[in-house]
C-alpha cells in the first residue's frame, strides 16, 4: 500500500509542540479516526472505545476476525483502577506498580457493568505503554483501544514503512517512532484463582513471577 508523506504522516523527530499533536489525534479519532501510532514495543492501531465506525475500520485494516477483542490502553493504573469496570485484584495491583508504564498486559476480569462498549466481554486486556505521546493521549480522552499494527496472523513490522505495508487500508494518521524493537509485551492473565502467563513477551518469566508470588 503506497502512502504520501504529508499532512497524515507524521515524524516524532519533527514535532516540536507533543501537546498540539495530542490534540490533533483527539480531534481524529472523535471523528472515527483510526491512528497508527508507535509504542514501546511495536506499532499499534489506535481508536476511541465508543466508536463502532473505527473499531470496525481496524478489524478491516487488519482482516482480523471480528471474535477477536481489542486490548485496552491505559495512561497508568491509577486511571484502570478508576475508569474501567474490572476486577483489579491484588495481583493485577502488584505487577502493574512494578512494571507499568511498561511492557505488560495484564488480563482482567470484567464485573457486571452498563458500559456499552464492554457488552459481552468478561475478560479484557490492558496496557499502559512507556510512551509519553500514549499517555499523554489516554490521559486526556480516557481509555482506548488498540492492537498491533499488521495484519492477522502476520509479524509485527518494526517500522512504520512496514506496518503501513501490512495493512490492508490506510490510518487516518500515521506517526512514525522509528525502528521499534519488535518484542510482543509480556501478557499476564490474573483473572484466575493463580496468575498466568498467557504470552512470554519483553518483560522475563522470573521477574513477573517473583512478583506475583511475593507476599
Amino acid at each position: 500500500m503506497d502512502y504520501e508523506k504529508g499532512k497524515d504522516y507524521i515524524s516524532l523527530n519533527q514535532i516540536t509542540d507533543l501537546d498540539e499533536l495530542v490534540e490533533r489525534s483527539a480531534e481524529l479519532l472523535y471523528h472515527d479516526g483510526v491512528i497508527l501510532t508507535p509504542t514501546d514495543t511495536v506499532y499499534g492501531l489506535i481508536c476511541l472505545p465508543t466508536s463502532d465506525i473505527a473499531i470496525k475500520k481496524i478489524f478491516d485494516m487488519k482482516e482480523r476476525p471480528v471474535n477477536r477483542h481489542l486490548p485496552i490502553i491505559v495512561a497508568d493504573w491509577q486511571q484502570a483502577e478508576a475508569a474501567l469496570p474490572v476486577a483489579w485484584n491484588q495481583p493485577a495491583r502488584k505487577l502493574a506498580d512494578s512494571f507499568w508504564p511498561g511492557a505488560l498486559t495484564i488480563a482482567c476480569g470484567v464485573i457486571e457493568n452498563d458500559v456499552k462498549w464492554l457488552e459481552g466481554r468478561v475478560e479484557v486486556g490492558i496496557r499502559a505503554p512507556d510512551h509519553v505521546y500514549i499517555q499523554k493521549l489516554a490521559r486526556k480522552m480516557g481509555p482506548l483501544l488498540m492492537t498491533s499494527a499488521n495484519r492477522h496472523g502476520e509479524d509485527t513490522p518494526h517500522t512504520i514503512e512496514g506496518a503501513l505495508g501490512s495493512l490492508a487500508i490506510p490510518p487516518s494518521l500515521a506517526i512514525d517512532g522509528g525502528v521499534l524493537s519488535g518484542a510482543p509485551s509480556t501478557l499476564v492473565n490474573v483473572n484466575l484463582p493463580k496468575p498466568r502467563i498467557e504470552r512470554s513477551g519483553s518483560i522475563p518469566d522470573a521477574e513477573i513471577e517473583r512478583v506475583v508470588s511475593c507476599g
